[in-house]
């Protein structure tokens, strides 16, 4: 629709629209994108949630939203010449859509998270297929937005190889690009004009070049306070202003330097123009530490690591113990990176080293063992298996999330009448209430009005005398509630007998709700729920002592 809205405004000469397309534009990029240029963070409603509740975990970020914007966002530039509406069609389209299909092509994802507790695979298709289909005509018309011309004056907007035929006033331009980008920063763009004519070539520096992850104040690449590269306010002003770009940039004309200022994003270039001038554009690519806005709550205390265009992420693949969500990297790490390929069609992969964190059966956090650490593109992820997978490594203890205690529950098997996620309840992650998606949690959904159960069998027989359950209820989203009613049985030989509880049993949202029973000796405990008629329910954690 807001594409329409601006096609309305570029072609009708209607501009009424314009103000409300750039409030709205605002508010997307200011307080509701995620890093990859995914939006979206709710499945249910496949729309937006609140202002910076951008979720990692349960993000929905459908690829078929990630189009949408790119298709938008190159509409706003065709309205107002901006650089900041391609910096941000070029992260999604790096990012959050190339994510969206497998390097196959023959499989899909329909959400991309940006951290999963336990891996995913791609799809073949979907009962709703609309996303396949978008991302095959987005990817063919991705040449049509490398440039555009004005009156005459050419933009260069994305970086590719290839060649391309402009038709502008003075006849056909054909342009030729040569660069190993998004790996390397160095452009060259081969002008061949039909005859010498003199028009402007405006050349874009992309924002991440300039420590500007994305226009505003939403990311920002550590060290540097919001707008630093150019000059610009505080508090969310988006745009460029003009101004010098940082050491490191250059352009030259056959060789020649030309002074590289910023307008709109733009350096620009007018000359008499003649065929085979050819512009470089060198573009220094280190590794960027991106923090995000103190009020994406998801992502206080952690980093999302950038290379040119890309944003990475770590894969338990690549961990010596599968697990990644656990590391910190300190600011203090050095991170290289160097070009593979044997990995993933060719890559450039990031390195590094970190440390773990670790929960103590006192449920402190404490720091464990060094731990070397490699992060690949994230388009890339999901290729080589079914693992964890993060965006946002922790840069501080406090923000990671710790490998679990060796509690009895941590060392028990799980098994359920209907095992969706049965592994959740003895993870040691709570939720910050009773419908939190961002936590894993199992459930016995579509299952209703019936009885269920979960059961620890532990290493040997143990005794226990208490056990405290934090049970998920999404009242208002979809069909789990708290039980009627459960109670806990442990085996005695080959029958499953009630422990005798000296409080009865509470059920109570957003909290967990403990019961003390006679100490038992056993192998195996159970919980048994009795589910509400016409409803299922569901646990997030159950620990036994």
């Amino acid at each position: 629709m807001y594409s329409g809205m601006a096609d309305v405004a570029a072609l009708g000469g209607d501009d009424t629209y314009i103000p409300s397309l750039e409030r709205i534009w605002r508010d997307v990029v200011n307080r509701k994108l995620y890093v990859t240029g995914g939006i979206g963070a709710v499945g249910r409603s496949e729309g937006f949630s609140l202002a910076y509740a951008l979720p990692n975990f349960s993000a929905y970020c459908e690829t078929c939203a990630s189009i949408a914007l790119a298709l938008w966002s190159q509409r706003m530039f065709l309205l107002e010449g901006d650089a900041q509406y391609i910096d941000v069609l070029e992260r999604v389209m790096y990012n959050a859509i190339l994510s969206g299909v497998s390097m196959n092509g023959d499989t899909f994802f329909y959400p991309n998270p940006l951290g999963s507790y336990r891996g995913a695979e791609r799809s073949s298709w979907f009962a709703c297929a609309c996303c396949p289909p978008n991302v095959l005509r987005f990817i063919a018309g991705v040449g049509g937005y490398a440039y555009a011309q004005r009156a005459g004056d050419i933009y260069v907007n994305l970086f590719a190889s290839g060649r391309g035929t402009i038709e502008r006033p003075g006849g056909a331009l054909t342009v030729k690009q040569e660069t190993g980008y998004p790996w390397d920063g160095e452009v060259r763009i081969t002008l061949e004009p039909a005859q010498p004519a003199v028009f402007t070539v405006y050349v874009r520096v992309p924002g991440w070049a300039v420590n500007r992850p994305v226009p505003g104040t939403l990311y920002n690449v550590l060290g540097n306070a919001p707008g630093n590269a150019l000059g610009h306010e505080p508090g969310g002003i988006l745009g460029r202003a003009p101004g010098q770009v940082p050491e490191g940039i250059t352009l030259s004309v056959d060789g020649r330097p030309v002074p590289v200022v910023l307008n709109k994003g733009y350096a620009a270039i007018r000359r008499t123009w003649k065929k085979g001038d050819i512009i470089t554009l060198e573009l220094p690519m280190p590794v960027q530490r991106i923090v995000a806005n103190d009020s994406l709550e998801d992502d206080r205390g952690k980093i999302a690591l950038e290379r040119g265009p890309l944003v990475y992420c770590m894969e338990g693949v690549d961990a010596s113990d599968g697990h990644v969500t656990d590391l910190v990297i300190p600011d203090s790490a050095p991170i290289t990176h160097e070009f593979r390929n044997d990995i993933l069609n060719g890559v450039t992969i990031l390195h590094g080293r970190g440390y773990t964190a670790e929960r103590t059966l006192g449920g402190d956090v404490i720091a464990g063992d060094a731990r070397e650490f490699r992060a690949v593109p994230y388009y890339a992820w999901a290729h080589r298996g079914k693992c964890e997978m993060t965006v946002w490594p922790a840069r501080t203890l406090s923000s990671a999330l710790p490998l679990p205690a060796p509690t009895l529950a941590r060392r028990s098997r799980v098994s359920a009448s209907h095992d969706v996620a049965a592994y959740a309840v003895n993870d040691q992650m709570l939720p910050k209430n009773s419908s939190d998606e961002s936590v894993p949690r199992m459930h016995w959904w579509p299952r209703k009005g019936t009885t269920e159960w979960v059961q620890y069998d532990f290493p040997g027989a143990q005794s226990v005398s208490r056990a405290e359950v934090y049970w998920f209820d999404d009242t208002g989203e979809g069909e789990c509630r708290l039980p009627k009613s459960w109670r806990i049985l442990y085996r005695e030989g080959d029958r499953w007998m009630p422990v005798a509880n000296s409080v009865p049993y509470s059920i109570e949202r957003d909290r967990s709700t403990p019961v003390s029973f006679e100490a038992v000796r056993t192998e195996s405990l159970r919980i048994e729920i009795e589910l509400q008629a016409g409803f299922s329910a569901g646990i997030y954690e159950w620990k036994v002592e």
